[in-house]
């Protein structure tokens, strides 16, 4: 049913248990750069978060003031909707165990409002293997609850591959896709984008074109070869900007000319289970900022990745900025980050 190779199915739990730090760390840039001196006197803001889910969650998370006000910099905030937003499980023992996902529209919209996150400048994408959790009325149900609460979608195989975002002056062009699939091809991909090929992307009156990527292998912090090179054959065709999904472990930044990569953001909210090994709970902000001055329009001042790290806190977790870790977690979290290009251990 699925399209995952048997050498990845063997691989996911050690993974899970033990995120691996293997794989080629060459070739990748600092998680913050600034590519305009000076900087633009005019700019908008785009904050690209993780995946989004319930798994770990029954009640939405408590977030540190400094997430909610870095998110409430933002002009666009972009994500992964991990979970169908469903009223009623039809999977229930699936999603009990975990191998299901799912999440209620109330939970999402508490999720969002304690992260800060307004849902007019929302776009959150469906293109993922988890989508179908629910079946078909799942799905359905999850588009429509999108609607409910205002948040635009992407990556929906019925309505273009490109979504065109006007933010300030600029019209952002929103790709997103997925390699991966849980269910059959024929009704997956009638429904959710898998096309990877921006040749066939429209990209008219788009002042950037951004790529939202379901890809790679899950728990691994560097990507893979074919992940590597995808990447590139984007950036040939004129994708200016790519923030990653899937990983469920941050993953390096890299620039391919002109564009910058953020190949895995981690999960904004749990997507596995409850119990979580450590380098699971390392999640990243990805900040970019777009100039809108003349000469400039549309090109990328800066950008920044951001990591916390989700506490438990109960039945929730708790969202918190690196720098207010404590003792022997923090020094952890850092060495990891650091062994991926994310901060300096200086």
């Amino acid at each position: 049913m699925s399209n995952y190779p048997l050498s990845y199915k063997l691989s996911w739990l050690p993974r899970f248990l033990k995120p691996s730090l293997g794989g080629d760390a060459s070739g990748f840039a600092l998680a913050f750069g600034t590519l305009m001196d000076p900087t633009p006197g005019q700019s908008v803001r785009l904050a690209f978060i993780g995946d989004i889910s319930a798994v770990a969650n029954s009640t939405a998370p408590d977030c540190h003031s400094s997430i909610r006000a870095l998110l409430g910099t933002a002009d666009l905030v972009i994500g992964n909707c991990e979970s169908p937003v469903v009223d009623r499980q039809s999977v229930v023992l699936g999603t009990k165990l975990g191998t299901h996902h799912a999440m209620n529209e109330r939970f999402l919209a508490e999720a969002l409002a304690a992260a800060g996150i307004e849902r007019g400048k929302l776009v959150l994408s469906l293109a993922n293997n988890h989508v179908l959790d629910q079946g078909i009325a799942g799905f359905d149900q999850t588009v429509a609850a999108l609607n409910r609460l205002g948040i635009r979608s992407i990556g929906l195989a019925g309505n273009g591959q490109v979504l065109p975002v006007k933010v300030g002056e600029l019209t952002i062009g929103l790709a997103a896709f997925t390699l991966w699939r849980n269910t059959d091809a024929d009704r997956f991909a009638a429904r959710v984008s898998m096309d990877s090929d921006p040749a066939r992307w429209p990209r008219n009156g788009l002042d950037l074109l951004c790529a939202v990527p379901h890809w790679d292998w899950e728990f691994r912090h560097f990507p893979r070869p074919d992940t590597r090179s995808l990447a590139k054959q984007l950036a040939r065709q004129g994708v200016g900007l790519i923030a990653g999904h899937h990983a469920h472990v941050v993953q390096p930044v890299e620039r391919i000319g002109a564009t910058v990569v953020a190949y895995g953001l981690g999960d904004f909210l749990g997507t596995a289970f409850a119990r979580q090994p450590w380098p699971g709970r390392i999640g990243g902000i990805f900040v970019v900022d777009v100039s809108t001055d003349e000469g400039t329009f549309g090109a990328i001042a800066s950008y920044r990745l951001h990591p916390f790290m989700r506490v438990r806190a109960g039945n929730h977790e708790r969202l918190v900025p690196v720098e207010s870790l404590k003792g022997r977690m923090r020094e952890k979290v850092v060495a990891r980050l650091s062994a991926i290009h994310l901060v300096s251990q200086g």
